[in-house]
């Protein structure tokens, strides 16, 4: 295999508004018409099932679910829900609940047997994926195909926000609401700001990157919507780099892993407004104290975060919490192909001999 170089995933990254401005209309009008052929069937539970970077979508995607679907949500990495009774359903009728299984390609083997187990067991199936005619496909009673057009070998980026864009919208959709269209038309809307975050963090994700490079491991934070894009960024750094990170929740970094050395190991804090902002910040504000090099993924001018941060990834804008996936890991793609530059590093260890 030839070794992929890193600019592969600034392309990738640079492509995301225009992706979200073609695909969300179709996309949209297909999960109404799939939606519309269940010839109101009810759906009580939605179950995300996925690995890697699907089960991250899922927990970026669950709070959608829950606040604007108006159903029971729960996110599941294919192994837990295989293995450990994910397909339990809610309530007498098995049929409402959903088990949605997210795969890119189609053809992840556990998702495949989610979706094969969940039938067996009477629940409704949906796929979501980008690849028409994948194994998800006839797998699930039903599918979304999310076609990304000239795709790329990368750690998945415009893939990522293809699945997630469609959980996001099917969220919307299965709770009925009058200002459904008015969602959709802001999820559509946020191209802009899409385009504005990338402009204003790039240079800083290159400083930021030189300090990944030399660390002996590197934290991401989030809550809510943000421990998914916490999730997908910390798997971009090493898909990417070969470096050691990881995401955490932020409550659960406070109670473990603030105890671990070095203390000046980089930490970003994924904050966008919403439920979990104040503890964020709160939690900014003490491992600036401990001696944390703070990264702020946050609004520029939102000082109860900034002011506790070594380096400063700004979102220029404001966007929904359940959205805000969407716009927040968008600094990840930047971060990852720096800190792979400045250790000389190919993508999937692809300059392995």
């Amino acid at each position: 295999m030839e070794p992929i170089p890193p600019d592969v995933m600034v392309r990738q990254v640079e492509s995301l508004s225009g992706d979200l401005r073609r695909l969300t209309a179709d996309t949209d009008e297909r999960i109404r018409e799939l939606l519309a052929a269940r010839r109101g069937r009810t759906v009580r539970e939605v179950i995300l099932v996925g690995s890697g970077d699907s089960h991250h979508a899922g927990q970026a995607a669950e709070l959608a679910f829950r606040t604007l679907g108006g159903v029971r949500c729960t996110p599941l990495s294919t192994l837990r829900f295989l293995a450990y009774g994910g397909t339990t359903p809610a309530g007498d009728d098995p049929g409402q609940t959903l088990v949605v299984g997210v795969s890119a390609s189609g053809n992840t083997p556990l998702v495949v047997r989610s979706l094969e187990q969940a039938r067996q067991r009477g629940a409704a199936t949906l796929a979501v994926t980008g690849t028409q005619g994948s194994r998800v496909t006839t797998a699930a009673e039903q599918a979304v195909v999310v076609d990304v057009a000239d795709r790329e070998r990368s750690p998945g980026i415009r893939t990522y926000q293809a699945n997630l864009l469609a959980l996001l919208l099917l969220a919307v959709r299965l709770g009925g609401s009058p200002e459904g269209d008015g969602h959709v038309d802001e999820i559509a809307s946020l191209g802009v700001l899409i385009d504005e975050t990338l402009s204003a963090s790039r240079a800083e994700c290159r400083r930021v990157a030189g300090w990944c490079a030399t660390a002996e491991g590197t934290m991401l934070l989030g809550s809510g919507p943000s421990y998914g894009t916490a999730l997908y960024a910390a798997a971009k750094l090493v898909e990417a780099a070969g470096i050691g990170a990881a995401g955490q929740d932020v409550e659960e970094w406070c109670h473990v892993e603030r105890f671990a050395y070095p203390v000046d190991a980089p930490l970003f804090v994924v904050a966008p407004p919403g439920r979990g902002h104040d503890r964020a910040a709160e939690v900014a504000q003490r491992a600036h104290k401990l001696g944390r090099r703070v990264v702020a993924v946050a609004r520029p001018d939102d000082e109860a975060i900034t002011a506790h941060a070594a380096a400063v990834l700004p979102v220029p804008g404001d966007v929904r919490e359940e959205f805000s996936p969407l716009v927040y890991h968008g600094f990840a793609s930047y971060l990852a192909a720096a800190t792979a530059e400045a250790l000389g590093r190919a993508l999937f260890q692809s300059d392995r001999r």
